[in-house]
């Protein structure tokens, strides 16, 4: 039995569970997944037995429990240093951990305004003027990332899908949903993503889930 369990929620609407799901799928580790459902009965107390922050994704391994999506990355980085995480090069590496770190910590009005959910299409709505300066960054970041360091392949720096690009993964999953108006160089990244194996692997387990969240369902919801 694997010594890693990752415990996550719901595929279609728990973007952070992606996250770390990938940095696990980017390591080359062999996990169990353990999945919480959202908004289930007794969920808060389930994720409050594995996780003293009450969220996922979460992280055993042994007695370590690793409780953050960027955490479970760093972990992961250091136990597997050859798998690539992160890319090699010192300055890539910092650029693609202050890019992860501005996602982490920003973006608000985009994820307010336009959630995740994977199973579902809701074009044109939910344009609010935040979102959308968020997307015009979001975009203008990639363009520069790649511009410096995506030579030679489709994702941020280049042809390895590394943390960086998994930490955008659920905002392409967003302009997947959502349809926001997004420049020819933003819509190939997307393109380039939403092909990804893992990512693939994901939205398919996602669409076999019997799990609904009415909330996330109903795209004219106050905001």
């Amino acid at each position: 039995m694997s010594d890693f369990i990752l415990y996550i929620g719901n595929k279609t609407y728990s973007s952070w569970s992606w996250r770390g799901w990938l940095a696990c799928k980017i390591a080359g580790i062999s996990f169990v997944e353990k999945t919480i459902p959202l908004q289930e009965a007794g969920f808060k107390e389930a994720i409050l037995k594995i996780s003293p922050s009450g969220r996922v994704p979460t992280l055993h391994h042994g007695r370590v429990a690793v409780w953050e999506s960027l955490a479970i990355a760093e972990y992961l980085a250091e136990l597997r240093p050859e798998a690539g995480i992160w890319p090699a090069e010192t300055t890539a590496r910092a650029h693609a951990r202050v890019i992860s770190a501005e996602m982490h910590a920003g973006f608000a009005e985009l994820r307010t305004a336009m959630w995740m959910n994977i199973r579902r299409r809701f074009p044109g709505k939910r344009r609010t003027p935040g979102a959308l300066a968020d997307i015009a960054r979001i975009a203008e970041l990639w363009r520069e990332t790649r511009a410096a360091f995506g030579q030679g392949g489709p994702f941020l720096f280049g042809r390895r899908f590394n943390f960086a690009d998994a930490m955008y993964t659920p905002v392409v999953a967003r302009f997947v949903t959502w349809e926001p108006e997004l420049p020819a160089d933003a819509k190939a990244y997307v393109e380039a993503v939403w092909a990804q194996p893992w990512v693939r692997e994901w939205c398919a387990d996602a669409a076999a889930e019997p799990w609904t969240i009415a909330r996330d369902e109903d795209p004219d919801r106050p905001h």
